[in-house]
C-alpha cells in the first residue's frame, strides 16, 4: 500500500529528533492505550493491526502521536470485529449485549501479555527461490492492500546477505487471505543505489524481504 505511513526515503520531512528524556510514556493515557491493546483479545493478526493504522487519513497521521494512532487503530478493529458499537465508544458505556465473554485480567497475566510477542517464522520446508550472494531486483509494484516492502527500494538492485528461513506473509495474513508461508531474506542496498550520487559509496541498508517481493537479477 502507497501511503504517508511509508515515510522511507521522503523528502522535506524534517530531521529525525530523537527523545533525550526517554520515557517509555509520556503521559498517564498513554499506558493505559498500551494496556488496553495487549488485553484485547481480537479476532485480527499483527499485519491487520499494521494496516488498520495505514488507513488512517494522511492529514490525521502526521498530525497524531505515536499512541494516538495505536487507540485510533483499537477503536476500529473492535468496531469491525463487533467487540464493541460505535455508540457504545462515544458514549463510553455498554448498550448492546454481546455474546462474547468478559475477562478481566489478573496480575499474574500481565507479564505474558506485555512478553515478546510469538515468532512469526515457520518451521516448514519451502522451496527458496534465492540465494546468499544473489543479485535481486526489488519488484516495482504498488498493491493497494498491506505490503512491507518498502516504496524507496521498489525497482532497486540488491544482494542476499542471508536466508532468515520461512515466515508467514504479511500482505496476504492481514488480509486474512491465509499465511502463504516463503523465505525471508536480508536484502542489502548500496545507499547510492537507493539516493543516488548524493550518498556515501560506504553506506548501505540492509531490508528484510518476503520471496514474493524479489525477481531475479
Amino acid at each position: 500500500m502507497n501511503g504517508i505511513h511509508d515515510m522511507g526515503g521522503m523528502q522535506d520531512m524534517g530531521p529525525v529528533l530523537p527523545d533525550k528524556d526517554q520515557r517509555v510514556f509520556h503521559a498517564a493515557w498513554e499506558g493505559r492505550v498500551f494496556a488496553l491493546d495487549m488485553a484485547v483479545d481480537g479476532d485480527w493478526t499483527g499485519a491487520a493491526e499494521r494496516y488498520q493504522i495505514e488507513l488512517i487519513p494522511p492529514a490525521d497521521y502526521l498530525r497524531m502521536s505515536y499512541y494516538e494512532k495505536w487507540v485510533t487503530r483499537l477503536v476500529e478493529l473492535m468496531v469491525k470485529t463487533s467487540l464493541v458499537t460505535r455508540a457504545e465508544i462515544e458514549s463510553g458505556k455498554a448498550i448492546e449485549r454481546t455474546t462474547k465473554a468478559g475477562h478481566v485480567l489478573s496480575v499474574a497475566e500481565v507479564a505474558a501479555l506485555i512478553a515478546p510477542g510469538s515468532s512469526a517464522s515457520e518451521n516448514l520446508s519451502v522451496t527458496a527461490h534465492f540465494k546468499v550472494r544473489q543479485r535481486v531486483r526489488a519488484r516495482n509494484m504498488n498493491p493497494e492492500g498491506h505490503t512491507r516492502l518498502p516504496r524507496y527500494t521498489r525497482g532497486k538492485l540488491g544482494t542476499v546477505e542471508r536466508d532468515y528461513g520461512v515466515a508467514v506473509f504479511p500482505d496476504t495474513r492481514a488480509h486474512g487471505l491465509g499465511d502463504k508461508p516463503q523465505h525471508v531474506y536480508s536484502v542489502r542496498f548500496a545507499a547510492r543505489e537507493l539516493w543516488g550520487d548524493q550518498a556515501s559509496r560506504r553506506d548501505s541498508v540492509y531490508v528484510d524481504m518476503w520471496d514474493d517481493y524479489l525477481e531475479p537479477a
